[in-house]
């Protein structure tokens, strides 16, 4: 396979930085382009060395239409306003991007399946190659269990994450929903205070804590009177997640445009 360059977006974040340091575990990837907001304080300096890294010849830029261009993948984990923004230049070069960031919106949804049309983007909420197993895992555990089981999903993150629930909350919900039957806006439970009156048989829970510098933890509960089952994944560092984009980087390069996620990497339903 040939070559991959890489353009980083968010690349002074804490998973852009982590993307830049373990990029050179996987031979044939290079970066090409590093971009940050305009005013950050990492502008100008060099992509590596902002990692905490080696220098890489490469600095960082705010320049996203000189940096995306047909021939590079765009990787990026930052907010839903950039990344956003980041897809439309993408699209209109015809080229591929891997996108973790999270805190779309449907509206935001909407249009970067309609930018997938005209390049290949791979969006997921979690790159964890465990976590996506556990989706498929959650569908069947909600199928079997059924309607005799409450449903509630915790999810815990460091004092620094901007949206909540985590996208991997959200998604996890929504997938144990399709699986009932259920529509998630109707059911959906995002915190219980006061006298909300006994639980309903059809809700589904999903409550966000934050401390500390948790990197990402997540349960989710089926109880029912007698027994309950969990299903838990904790992650103890950020370069799981970094490790699984550059697995979709590779993955990506000749794919025809499309709107894909981490299950199309790893071959699972």
């Amino acid at each position: 396979m040939a070559d991959i360059d890489l353009v980083i977006g968010g690349a002074a974040g804490r998973m852009g930085s982590r993307i830049i340091a373990l990029h050179g575990e996987t031979p044939g990837l290079r970066v090409a382009a590093a971009l940050e907001a305009p005013g950050h304080r990492a502008l100008g300096r060099d992509a590596g060395e902002a990692a905490g890294g080696a220098k890489l010849g490469v600095p960082v830029t705010a320049d996203a239409g000189a940096a995306i261009t047909r021939d590079r993948v765009l990787v990026e984990f930052s907010v839903p306003e950039a990344s956003l923004e980041h897809l439309r230049l993408v699209a209109r070069a015809g080229g591929r991007a891997v996108i973790g960031t999270t805190g779309f919106s449907g509206a935001h949804r909407e249009e970067i399946a309609a930018l997938a049309r005209q390049a290949a983007i791979l969006v997921a909420p979690s790159m964890s190659v465990a976590v996506t197993l556990a989706f498929t895992l959650l569908k069947t555990m909600a199928k079997v269990l059924g309607d005799d089981y409450d449903v509630e999903i915790t999810e815990t993150h460091h004092r620094y994450k901007k949206d909540a629930p985590s996208g991997t909350a959200v998604h996890m919900a929504e997938i144990v929903a399709r699986a009932l039957g259920r529509d998630l806006k109707q059911v959906g439970v995002y915190g219980r205070q006061g006298l909300p009156g006994e639980r309903t048989g059809k809700e589904i829970g999903v409550m966000s804590l934050r401390s500390g510098d948790v990197v990402g933890e997540h349960t989710v509960s089926f109880g029912t009177l007698g027994e309950r089952l969990e299903l838990t994944h904790k992650a103890h560092s950020r370069d799981m997640f970094a490790r699984g984009a550059l697995r979709a980087v590779r993955w990506i390069p000749g794919r025809s445009p499309g709107l894909y996620s981490m299950h199309d990497v790893l071959g699972i339903a």
